[in-house]
C-alpha cells in the first residue's frame, strides 16, 4: 500500500525543522537520483582537515530548498506575484541544482567523466525526470536554464545571492566549525525584493550582504580552498588516473560495475546524449564506489596504483607549497628527479606524484553578476558604489596563488 501521508517534516541541526511544502516535492524528493545525493559528501575531502565536515549533498538540497521557500514569501509579502505553479517550479530548481554531481563533488569532474560538468550532467538528468513527471517539471527546466519571463526565479537559484550559496555557507560552516563563515541570512532574506523583474536587496540590508561576501571570501582560504584540502583532492584525483590508465590498458582492476565502466571507457559528452545507459550508470555512482575500490587498489599488482591508494586511505597526503609566484619548470623538472629517484620510477610516471597549478579566490565577481540595492528613493545602485565599505572593492578582485603539490 502506497503512503499516502507525504507531509514530512525533516529534523535539520542548522535550521531547525524543515517541512516538505506538496505532494510533488516529497515525490522528487524520494527518487532514487535525489537518494543517491545522499551518498555523496558535500565538501569532498575536506573531512581529512575538518573531521565534521561529513555532511551530504543532499542536506545541502534541503537546506536550499528551505531557504528558497521563505524567500518566495519574503517576495510575495511584498507585492510581487509568485504562482503556485512557479513557487513549485523554483523549489524543484533549486532541490535539482546539485543533482549531476559525482562522486567527492567537484574532484572528480574532469576524470570520471571527460569535459562533462556536473551542471551538464544535472541538465540531463533533469530531461530524463521531465519524461518521469511532464509538465510539473517543464516550468523547473525553464527557471533553472534562465528561459522564464521572471528572471528573479532564476536568480534565487543562481546568482551572487541566490539559496545554493546561502545554505552552503551556513552548513559548511556549522560542520566544519569554521566560525567565519557564519552569515545572516535570515536578515538578507527578509530583504530581498524584485525591481523590474530582477532580484535586488533593500539598501538596509548592505551591511548583511558585506558580511556574506566577506564570510565567502574566508570559507574560500579556510575550508574550500585550504592547501591541505587541495592536496589530498589531488592525491584522489591522481589515484583515480592511474586507475583508469591501467584500466585502459587492458588490467583488471576491483571496481563496482559502475565505476568499471566509467573507468574502461572514456566517456564524454556525446556519450551521454546517445545513449540513456549512460546516465543510468552514472547515476550509480558514488563515495562508495571509489573508495570500496581505493581500500582493495592498496594492494593490487600496479606499484604506482597501490602505493597512491595506501596514501589516500592512511592520509599521508602530499606536501604542498604555496607561492605568490608560478613555479618555474627548472623548478617543477628539478623535483620529478627528486620524486623519480626516491620512488623509483620513471620520469614520466611522476606525473601522478607531482602536480601544479593555481588557486582563485574570487569573493564576488561584478563581471557574472552584480548584486543590485534598492534605495529608499527607488533608484537601483551596484553594492561597490553604495558600500562605505572599502573591503568590498578589494574583494571584487580575484586573488591569485600558485601552488605544486608533491611527497613529502
Amino acid at each position: 500500500m502506497k503512503n499516502k501521508n507525504k507531509k514530512k517534516i525533516f529534523n535539520d541541526p542548522v535550521y531547525g525543522f524543515i517541512s516538505i511544502p506538496n505532494d510533488f516535492i516529497f515525490d522528487l524528493i524520494e527518487h532514487p537520483y535525489m537518494q543517491r545525493l545522499r551518498r555523496i559528501r558535500q565538501l569532498g575531502m575536506s573531512h581529512l582537515v575538518y573531521p565534521g565536515a561529513l555532511h551530504t549533498r543532499f542536506h545541502h538540497v534541503l537546506g536550499a530548498m528551505h531557504l528558497m521557500n521563505l524567500a518566495v514569501q519574503v517576495i510575495r509579502r511584498k507585492g510581487h506575484e509568485i504562482t503556485e505553479k512557479e513557487e513549485q517550479a523554483v523549489l524543484a530548481a533549486i532541490l535539482l541544482h546539485d543533482i549531476g554531481h559525482g562522486p567527492f563533488s567537484h574532484a572528480l569532474e574532469h576524470d570520471i567523466v571527460n569535459g562533462v560538468s556536473h551542471e551538464d550532467i544535472s541538465g540531463f538528468f533533469m530531461q530524463r525526470l521531465e519524461h518521469e513527471f511532464g509538465d510539473k517539471l517543464r516550468l523547473t527546466r525553464e527557471i533553472f536554464t534562465n528561459q522564464y519571463h521572471k528572471p528573479f526565479l532564476y536568480q534565487l537559484v543562481s546568482s551572487q545571492l541566490d539559496m545554493d550559496r546561502m545554505d552552503y555557507l551556513n552548513r559548511d560552516s556549522f560542520y566544519t566549525g569554521v566560525s567565519e563563515g557564519v552569515i545572516g541570512s535570515d536578515r538578507i532574506i527578509e530583504m530581498l525584493d524584485v525591481h523590474e523583474g530582477n532580484l535586488v536587496l533593500e539598501e538596509k540590508g548592505i551591511y548583511s550582504v558585506e558580511k556574506f561576501i566577506t564570510a565567502r571570501r574566508l570559507m574560500y582560504w579556510q575550508v574550500y580552498l585550504h592547501k591541505t584540502v587541495v592536496s589530498a583532492e589531488h592525491l584522489l584525483i591522481n589515484t583515480l588516473k592511474r586507475a583508469k590508465q591501467v584500466s585502459l590498458e587492458g588490467k583488471e582492476l576491483f571496481a563496482s560495475p559502475a565505476l568499471a565502466y566509467f573507468l574502461k571507457n572514456n566517456i564524454t559528452r556525446s556519450d551521454f546524449e546517445a545513449d540513456p545507459s549512460t546516465l543510468d550508470t552514472f547515476a550509480l555512482l558514488d563515495d562508495y564506489d571509489i573508495m570500496g575500490a581505493i581500500k582493495v587498489w592498496q594492494f593490487c599488482d600496479d606499484k604506482i596504483l597501490s602505493d597512491l591508494s595506501k596514501r589516500l586511505i592512511n592520509r599521508k597526503l602530499f606536501k604542498i607549497k604555496i607561492s605568490k609566484e608560478p613555479f618555474s619548470e627548472a623548478e617543477l623538472s628539478t623535483k620529478r628527479q627528486e620524486i623519480a629517484a626516491k620512488l623509483g620510477i620513471s620520469e614520466e610516471e611522476t606525473v601522478y606524484y607531482l602536480h601544479s597549478s593555481r588557486l582563485v579566490n574570487n569573493a564576488y565577481n561584478q563581471e557574472k553578476q552584480t548584486i543590485n540595492l534598492l534605495m529608499k528613493n527607488g533608484e537601483i545602485i551596484n553594492l561597490t558604489d553604495a558600500s562605505d565599505n572599502l573591503n568590498i572593492s578589494a574583494l571584487t578582485k580575484p586573488v591569485e596563488k600558485f601552488f605544486i603539490c608533491y611527497p613529502s
